[in-house]
């Protein structure tokens, strides 16, 4: 996109607040003040929600150099004196406003999908079946929200003949937003699922609204076997005209266009024979996959090109040559201490510009290095697209660029003389070429095309470790904080538990995200843990809440917190601080007990406590006062909680009466949150719920899997009737029995006492019993009723496969007699965490 500030300004109905004399060209968009690339050229747009307000931080902004803001706020505008400043009433329906103008500049056709599941996969596939033929812009990843959207609609430049956009909603009256930003000619809807039902009053509502995108379509096309889907679509209440074509499949022998008459299944692949109604014209083709879902995608993907007239052989030789869509980058350790970043998701300028984001939020050091593929079917001219590579690499401070392709070249010419720079015309060049040692202590981002087979790359990079593997699904944990910060009051502050390595999840991983998300406070057990994540360049603020006097002078050097409890630890702390802060006053946290009995000072130590702290104003400064209740997510003991926040109130009036100044006050865990909304005070503590489990239940059913621990089949066996497996003979087959040999054992965090066929994992969707006793590094599954397993199949322990299915973290919990916490706090370090972000 390309406009002046007064286009903007006209397109959006907005009026001047500021102008600056000079005009402002616009070519980026920026929502988030943390991702600012290029300043001089971008628009920002002040965005407001329940708990984030972008007029906040409209001087940092402008200290980094951007010129040009959209507000809904009238701001006082001479503390920036050469901006231009926008008002408008509303900047969601700003920016929505400048995507159907900037849409409607262009006469592309364009395909929009819709519907619970299978979006991405869809739109993804269709690119990868149609791009031979077209100049094809999408959404990038998953962007199909009421933002989403508009940013997706903005790429589109004049080298563009094809649009295939996705729209995703989540409650009532999204659609109709997003309908006139699309504007799709021909539409797909998937399915009608479970997902985001809390937002509409009932399913035909939520489907209602969905069907609201394709008002204008010309063809629609939708499988017709849900027969709620079929009998609304065919009701037509959704279309402004009469004239939408529906072209509808079957693979239950309903009255459709197109019959399912037969899906084959092999171990790796499936051959679908589609009847036309019209011909009766039998048409076979084969795809790589095998799952339902799968199936179903790529029948959605063929009636289109059916429509769109492709003959059979054409369609047929693409879908043979369809590839798995990676709908996430992954996060893992390196050789050398470096972190390797692989996102082979697309290789596109947007989708660049994420990975990047997410390479500056995860490094651990200054140094960063891209490995980059030739962009194939960019829309762009080379010395467009390159143009745009070189500024953003630039911008974005990456130190050094490994370029992979012919293509690529371009770009080694217009990053300046002295900039780090390699490039290989192929990936088995660069590996036969490469030497690992070059690479040392820093942050690595693969960012190729598919055909150029990175995760070769990827495999030479990382550290080789232990097979077994704890998944750490980033979007689930920023999902279930998003839940959690949706119960909190404007302005209530909010501190994350990051002790115990973040529940087991890597603290320092987990406390880039959560400072990149703006939370107020860290919390850890230890000074050792508040070490380790300054030295990682943490900056939040930190609570140590088990201090301990050894660890006093790193308190001081470090800036972390000291929850204090006991008057023998706050003298101690006191005459250290005195000795050594060199007159200035720490930081630290009053621990009252109320009841839990642990930790803390008690009721009748008030009067003396308040003597120490007034004696010692200069040296101390109390940042909160904080208690702990014992049984928040247990309704039976509501009346003991309440006595607890009753007997806090009263200590923290004595205290803060008398102090002269009013800590903030702390009580609420994560079942506190959720069900004691009306105590929240000035801020609340998350512990577990971040990571997916809701002692309470009040909220479970929305909070999402974080951590799956993942083991392989290390062999297969087929053992005879009679026999036993593993230590003490306590595993017997009392009948011909097929076992799997697991990568995992109690050294890695599988406590014995799982064996025996007390606790079944999961192996290709299907629960598997644990035979004979857990071994140190492995352990045996029954696998007879699941003959297709084979060596190198994926077991998991607890948590989601790659095709949904899950084992929740509970069922491994109950077989042991314990609780969620102990199960993820005990995964050894010797487990690789990987880090995924969807």
């Amino acid at each position: 996109m390309r406009y002046t500030i007064h286009q903007i300004a006209e397109i959006t109905s907005g009026q001047f607040l500021k102008e600056n004399i000079e005009e402002g060209i616009i070519e980026h968009l920026l929502l988030d003040s943390r991702q600012v690339i290029f300043p001089a050229s971008s628009l920002f747009i002040a965005l407001q929600g329940r708990r984030f307000d972008g007029h906040e931080f409209l001087p940092e902004l402008y200290n980094s150099g951007i010129r040009h803001f959209l507000v809904s706020k009238k701001i006082k505008t001479n503390a920036f004196p050469s901006a231009n400043f926008i008002l408008v009433e509303n900047t969601y329906e700003a920016l929505q406003r400048l995507a159907i103008w900037h849409r409607h500049q262009f006469q592309l056709p364009t395909f929009g999908i819709a519907g619970s599941n299978g979006k991405t996969i869809i739109k993804e596939w269709l690119f990868q079946l149609l791009h031979e033929d077209y100049h094809i812009v999408r959404s990038p990843k998953s962007y199909n929200s009421q933002t989403g959207v508009p940013l997706s609609i903005l790429q589109i430049n004049k080298e563009h003949t094809l649009g295939i956009f996705e729209a995703g909603i989540s409650k009532m009256d999204e659609m109709k937003k997003l309908a006139p930003i699309l504007d799709p000619h021909i539409g797909i809807f998937t399915t009608l699922g479970a997902a985001h039902s809390e937002g509409f009053p009932n399913k035909i509502a939520k489907l209602r609204e969905k069907l609201k995108l394709f008002q204008n379509v010309k063809t629609l096309i939708y499988c017709c076997d849900d027969e709620m889907v079929e009998r609304e679509i065919e009701r037509g209440e959704w279309r402004m005209e009469n004239s939408t074509q529906l072209i509808k499949w079957s693979a239950k022998g309903k009255p459709a266009n197109f019959q399912v008459k037969k899906t084959i299944r092999s171990a790796t692949s499936t051959t679908i024979v589609l009847q036309s109604t019209i011909n009766n014209h039998n048409s076979p083709i084969t795809i790589p996959f095998t799952d339902d879902a799968s199936i179903e995608n790529a029948i959605h993907c063929w009636v289109l090109m059916l429509h769109l007239g492709y003959d059979h052989q054409t369609i047929a030789e693409r879908m043979a040559k369809l590839e798995p869509v990676a709908l996430r980058l992954e996060l893992k350790a390196g050789n050398n201490g470096c972190v390797v970043i692989n996102d082979s998701y697309n290789s596109d300028l947007t989708s660049l510009i994420i990975a990047l984001n997410f390479l500056v939020q995860q490094s651990k050091t200054e140094r960063r290095t891209l490995i980059l593929s030739d962009i194939l079917q960019s829309g762009q001219t080379g010395e467009q697209l390159y143009s745009a590579l070189a500024k953003l690499i630039l911008a974005k401070k990456i130190n050094r660029l490994i370029g992979i392709g012919s293509e690529i070249k371009t770009l080694e010419q217009l990053l300046p003389i002295d900039f780090n720079k390699k490039i290989y015309e192929t990936t088995a060049s660069f590996l036969e070429n490469v030497q690992l040692e070059t690479f040392q202590n820093e942050t690595i981002l693969l960012k190729g095309a598919r055909r150029f087979g990175f995760e070769k790359i990827a495999d030479r990079l990382s550290r080789k470790v232990h097979q077994t593997v704890l998944e750490v699904n980033l979007t689930a944990l920023l999902n279930n904080l998003r839940i959690y910060q949706s119960h909190l009051l404007p302005g209530t502050k909010l501190m994350v538990m990051v002790k115990a390595s973040a529940y087991g999840s890597g603290s320092i991983e987990i406390a880039k995200l959560l400072e990149f998300q703006h939370v107020d406070y860290l919390a850890v057990a230890y000074a050792d843990e508040g070490v380790e994540l300054r030295k990682a360049g943490i900056q939040l603020p930190i609570l140590v809440l088990n201090p301990e006097e050894a660890t006093f002078d790193s308190l001081i050097r470090y800036q972390l917190e000291p929850e204090i409890y006991s008057f023998k630890l706050l003298k101690k702390f006191n005459q250290f601080v005195l000795s050594n802060s060199a007159g200035n006053k720490a930081p630290f946290h009053i621990k009252l007990d109320t009841g839990m009995h642990r930790l803390g000072f008690n009721e009748d130590d008030l009067d003396q406590l308040l003597e120490v702290l007034i004696t010692n104003r200069q040296s101390l400064i109390t940042k909160s006062i904080l208690s702990h209740l014992a049984a928040s997510d247990d309704k039976s003991h509501d009346g003991f909680t309440n006595q607890q926040i009753t007997r806090f109130q009263k200590m923290y009036a004595m205290l803060a009466d008398r102090l002269g100044y009013r800590p903030n006050r702390h009580i609420l865990n994560s079942s506190g949150i959720v069900r004691f909304p009306e105590h929240q005070m000035e801020m609340v503590r998350l512990g577990i719920g971040l990571y997916g489990i809701d002692g309470s239940g009040e909220v479970q059913e929305k909070l999402q899997t974080v951590n799956t621990l993942k083991a392989t089949v290390s062999q297969v066996k087929n053992i005879p009737g009679g026999h036993t497996v593993g230590y003490s003979r306590q595993g017997v087959a009392t009948q011909p029995m097929r076992i799997a040999t697991l990568s995992i054992g109690y050294a890695d965090g599988l406590s014995r006492k799982a064996g025996n066929g007390n606790f079944s994992i999961l192996i290709n969707g299907n629960k598997a019993p644990l035979i004979g006793n857990v071994c140190m590094d492995m352990a045996m599954a029954d696998i007879t009723h699941i003959p297709d397993v084979q060596e190198g199949d994926e077991a998991i322990i607890f948590g989601k496969d790659s095709k949904g299915h899950e084992l929740p973290v509970q069922e491994l919990a109950n077989c042991l007699d314990t609780i969620p916490y102990e199960i993820f706090t005990s995964i050894s370090g010797r487990v690789k965490r990987v880090y995924i972000q969807e």
